[in-house]
C-alpha cells in the first residue's frame, strides 16, 4: 500500500541513514606536549631568528614562531611601508648635492647687493 502512510513496507536497502566511512573524517589529536616546551634560544634579531628557523639551524615551537613574527614588524620596516615618494625625495636630496647642487643667484649689481 504505496499511498497509505505507514504501510510502505520500510526503508529500501541502502537507501539512506549512516554509512560506514562517510562524512569527514576525525581530526587526529595533535601531540600538545611538543607545542607546550619552550626551547632555549639565544638572544638574537628577530629576522635573523626567522631566517635560521627557516634554514632549520634552530628549533622553535609554534608560539616562539607567532612571536617572533609579531615583533619582527616593530624592529624592521618592510619595503612598502616607506613609500615610493619618500625613497624619491631621498634619492632626489642625495642627487642634488655635490657636483649637481643648485647655484647661487646671481647678485643685484644696480642695487648694491641688497635685497629689493
Amino acid at each position: 500500500m504505496a499511498g497509505l502512510p505507514g504501510k510502505s513496507g520500510g526503508p529500501r536497502p541502502n537507501s539512506g541513514g549512516a554509512r560506514a566511512g562517510a562524512g569527514r573524517k576525525r581530526k587526529a589529536p595533535a601531540d600538545e606536549s611538543a607545542n607546550d616546551v619552550p626551547v632555549p634560544i639565544a638572544e638574537r634579531d628577530m629576522l635573523t631568528l626567522l631566517k635560521d628557523i627557516a634554514l632549520g639551524r634552530v628549533e622553535a615551537n609554534a608560539m616562539q614562531v607567532r612571536a617572533a613574527i609579531a615583533a619582527v614588524q616593530y624592529t624592521h620596516m618592510k619595503k612598502g611601508d616607506g613609500g615610493k615618494k619618500d625613497e624619491e625625495a631621498e634619492r632626489a636630496k642625495k642627487a642634488g648635492a655635490g657636483k649637481f647642487s643648485a647655484a647661487a643667484p646671481p647678485k643685484l649689481v644696480a642695487a648694491g647687493g641688497k635685497k629689493i
